[in-house]
C-alpha cells in the first residue's frame, strides 16, 4: 500500500501533544511528513522535555497511524525538544554537591511500604556491582537507615576538606550514610518545625565529605511535604524512585507522589514506581503466591501514568529480619531476594542511563512565599 501524506495529517490532527490544548498538526509540533510505499517518517517537536513526554508522544503517532491510516505500516517517529528559554530572573541555580553523578530521590506516598528497607538494598546492590554510593537519609522524624545498616551507635567524625571542617559519613558494606539519627538518642522524638529540619538537612548534604559517588540516595519520608520541597530546592535530583504495595490506599498515594514530581514547577524525571511485598510464597510451597495486597496494583498504576514500572519484591520474611538486624537481604548471595533486588536495581540504572542521555541535568527549584501562600517556581 502506499500511503498519502495528506492522510497521515489528518489522521495526526486528531491527537495533541502532552500538556498543550491544540493538535500537534495545527500547533505546528509537526515538522515534516514523508512517506514512499507503505513508510512513514514524522518529524514533531515538543516542548516538554521530560522522558514520559517523548514516550508518550512517540506512543500517540504510532497508535493513531496505525489505527487511522494503515495497521502495518512502517513508522519512524524524530522526536526533538525544545524547550522554550526561561527568563533570567527565573534561572535556578543548583547547589550540585561536587564529586557526586547521580542523585536519586526515593519517596512513598504512604508509610509502612518498606521504602527505606528498598533503599537500604538498593544501596547494597549497587555498591556490589561495582559503583560508588551513600545514602542520606532524610526521613527526619523516623530515621531508619542507621539500623538497617547497624550502625546505630556511630556517629560521623570531623574531616578537614580544603580548609573547612566536614562531616565524615558513617560506612558499612560499602555504602556511606548521614542520617539525623546520628545526632538523636534512639528514644528522642524529634519535633521539629519545617525550617529546623530544612537547616539540618542542609548540613547533612553540604557540611559532609561525601566524597566521589556514583549514587547518592536520598531516603525521603513518606507523603508529600515540607521534607521535599526542602531536598528539591537544595539538590538538583537525577530522578525520583516511587515504591508502593500493590494494595489501592498505598497505591492512590503513591499516584500524588508521582504527581508531585511531575508538576510542571518541580519536573523531576520519574524513574519509576517499585511494587513491594507484591506477593507472598510460603517456605514449604515455594511456588505458590499468595497476592495478600492485591495484585500487580503498582504495575497497573505505572501503566496508567506512562512510567517505567521498575520490578516486584516479594513478601519474604527474611528481608524484615535482615533489616532489624542491620544486614541488609540483598548481602545475601546466590538467593532469590539477592536476584530480585539486583533486578531491580539493574532496571533503575537503566532509567538513569536513559534519562542522562534524554534529558537535561535537573535544576533545583526555587521555593518563594507570596501573599501567604507557599509557591514553587523554576
Amino acid at each position: 500500500m502506499k500511503l498519502n501524506k495528506q492522510d497521515i495529517l489528518n489522521a495526526l490532527k486528531t491527537i495533541t501533544v502532552p500538556g498543550e490544548g491544540e493538535n500537534m498538526v495545527d500547533s505546528g509540533a509537526v515538522k515534516n511528513v514523508v512517506t514512499f510505499a507503505d513508510e512513514v517518517i514524522v518529524d514533531i517537536t515538543i516542548s516538554n522535555p521530560s522522558l514520559q513526554a517523548k514516550k508518550r508522544t512517540e506512543v500517540d503517532i504510532l497508535k493513531t497511524i496505525h489505527e487511522k491510516v494503515y495497521e502495518k505500516a512502517k513508522i519512524t517517529v524524530n522526536v526533538k525538544v525544545d524547550a522554550p528559554v526561561k527568563p533570567k530572573v527565573n534561572e535556578i541555580k543548583g547547589n550540585p554537591i561536587p564529586g557526586i553523578t547521580n542523585i536519586v530521590a526515593v519517596a512513598s506516598g504512604k508509610g509502612g511500604v518498606g521504602k527505606s528497607t528498598v533503599t537500604a538494598n538498593i544501596a547494597v546492590t549497587l555498591s556490589k556491582m561495582g559503583f560508588k554510593v551513600g545514602i542520606l537519609d532524610a526521613d527526619i522524624y523516623g530515621p531508619s537507615i542507621p539500623i538497617m545498616f547497624d550502625v546505630v551507635n556511630e556517629r560521623p567524625l570531623a574531616e578537614t576538606v580544603d580548609g573547612k571542617s566536614k562531616m565524615k559519613p558513617v560506612e558499612n558494606y560499602g555504602v556511606k550514610v548521614l542520617s539525623i539519627g546520628f545526632f538523636t538518642r534512639p528514644d528522642q522524638a524529634v519535633i521539629w518545625r519545617g525550617p529546623m529540619a530544612a537547616k539540618a538537612l542542609n548540613q547533612m548534604i553540604f557540611d559532609a565529605a561525601w566524597g566521589t559517588l556514583d549514587f547518592l540516595l536520598v531516603d525521603l519520608p513518606p507523603g508529600t511535604g515540607d521534607i521535599h520541597l526542602s531536598i528539591m530546592q537544595s539538590l538538583p535530583i537525577t530522578g525520583a524512585v516511587v515504591v508502593s504495595t500493590p494494595q489501592n490506599v498505598a497505591l492512590a498515594d503513591a499516584k500524588k507522589g508521582v504527581a508531585m514530581f511531575q508538576q510542571e514547577s518541580i519536573n523531576v524525571p520519574v524513574l519509576g514506581i517499585v511494587e513491594n511485598m507484591a506477593y507472598f510464597s510460603p517456605e514449604e510451597l515455594p511456588d505458590n503466591k499468595y497476592y495478600i495486597f492485591g495484585k500487580e496494583g503498582a504495575q497497573n498504576l505505572a501503566e496508567d501514568l506512562q512510567v517505567p514500572f521498575l520490578g516486584e519484591l516479594p513478601l519474604v520474611q527474611s528481608i524484615r529480619e535482615a533489616g532489624d538486624v542491620g544486614h541488609p537481604a540483598a548481602l545475601q548471595t546466590a538467593t532469590p531476594i539477592e536476584k530480585a533486588f539486583e533486578k531491580l536495581t539493574q532496571n533503575i540504572v537503566q532509567e538513569v542511563v536513559n534519562r542522562n542521555t534524554n534529558l537535561p541535568p535537573t535544576e533545583a527549584i526555587k521555593i518563594t512565599t507570596m501573599a501567604g501562600c507557599s509557591a514553587v517556581n523554576k
